[in-house]
Order: C-alpha cells, then sequence, then structure tokens
C-alpha cells in the first residue's frame, strides 16, 4: 500500500458536483492498493498515519498526532500511486489491483483508520471522477509505502 498524505487545513471531494466528503483541520490520504496488500499493511498503515507527529504543538514543534489534535481525514483511493515510468512517457498502472481486489482492501483500510482514530473517515467513491480540493497546511505532504516498513 502506497499512501501520500497531506496535512491540511480543509479538504472536500466532490462527485457530480455535490460535496461527498468535508473536513477541516486533519488529513487528507491519497492510498493506492496492489494485489500484494492484505490485512498486516492495512493495520501497520492506519496505526503510523493515526500516529504520525506532523501537527504543531503549543510550541509549533511538529510534535502531536492526528489522534493527539482530534483531527479529521478523509481516504481516496488513487491508483495512479502505482504508475510506473520508467519506460516511455505512458504511464503503466500495471501494479495497481483491480477493482475487484481493491475495492474491499479500500474499505477495509476506512473501517481501520475510524477504530484507530475513533472517529467516521470521509471517503471519496472509489472509481468515480473525483474533484479534490484541499489547502495544504505547512505544506506537509509524506508518502509511505508499507513495503519499505523499515
Amino acid at each position: 500500500m502506497r499512501a501520500i498524505i497531506q496535512r491540511v487545513s480543509r479538504a472536500s471531494v466532490r462527485v457530480d458536483g455535490q460535496i461527498i466528503s468535508e473536513i477541516r483541520n486533519g488529513l487528507l490520504i491519497l492510498l493506492g492498493i496492489e494485489d500484494a496488500d492484505g490485512q498486516e499493511d492495512i493495520e501497520w498503515l492506519s496505526r503510523k498515519i493515526v500516529n504520525l507527529r506532523i501537527f504543531n504543538d503549543a510550541n509549533g514543534v511538529m510534535n502531536e498526532s492526528l489522534k493527539a489534535v482530534g483531527g479529521d481525514a478523509i481516504v481516496v483511493s488513487q491508483f495512479t500511486l502505482h504508475a510506473a515510468t520508467k519506460k516511455g512517457n505512458r504511464p503503466s498502472y500495471i501494479k495497481a489491483s483491480k477493482p475487484d481486489v481493491a475495492i474491499p482492501l479500500y474499505e477495509k483500510f476506512v473501517q481501520q483508520m475510524e477504530v484507530d482514530l475513533g472517529k467516521k473517515i470521509g471517503t471519496g467513491i472509489f472509481g468515480a471522477d473525483m474533484k479534490v480540493d484541499l489547502l495544504n497546511d505547512g505544506p506537509v505532504t509524506i508518502a509511505i509505502d508499507t513495503k519499505n516498513k523499515e
């Protein structure tokens, strides 16, 4: 699993002109899933994101986690995170899971985040043409790949 985590002052997801998810201070998480991903990846990545100390403390130092600050989150499925760009100019997405594999893993990840964070998580709609709007705070943007844990 690959995730791009962005600390945001606000974020929203629109589908067909309708806002389906919206948050204030928190994280926008773009999530890419591949066939080799499983429950261990889901649990590890969720815990890592919820406890990642990337929010400012009273002294302005990034020392607080999403959980500690009571922040919100939106998770958006993003198959393009698995783009292969070595050959030519047209990315290949062969490593990204097909919907029959990716959708259940995406849903399990969202459920795990809700358990770990202790609140409802916003989502996109898998496979939809989504318009994601955000105000990156910092900016703070972090990439995590569960295949590179060590």
